[in-house]
């Protein structure tokens, strides 16, 4: 795999456990779009 690829991978595995964090009550709305925005900010960085 590719280093984009593997990040991909990276960010939809955090992604996923963002949201299943949230789901289940583990962090409040704002935690889980911050720790989103962080994994976005280094899929961004990748791919540049």
């Amino acid at each position: 795999m590719s280093d984009l690829e593997d990040a991909v991978e990276e960010f939809l595995d955090e992604a996923d456990t963002v949201y299943g964090e949230y789901e289940q009550g583990y962090m409040n709305a704002d935690v889980a779009l911050d720790r989103l925005e962080t994994h976005i900010d280094d899929l961004r960085a990748e791919h540049e």
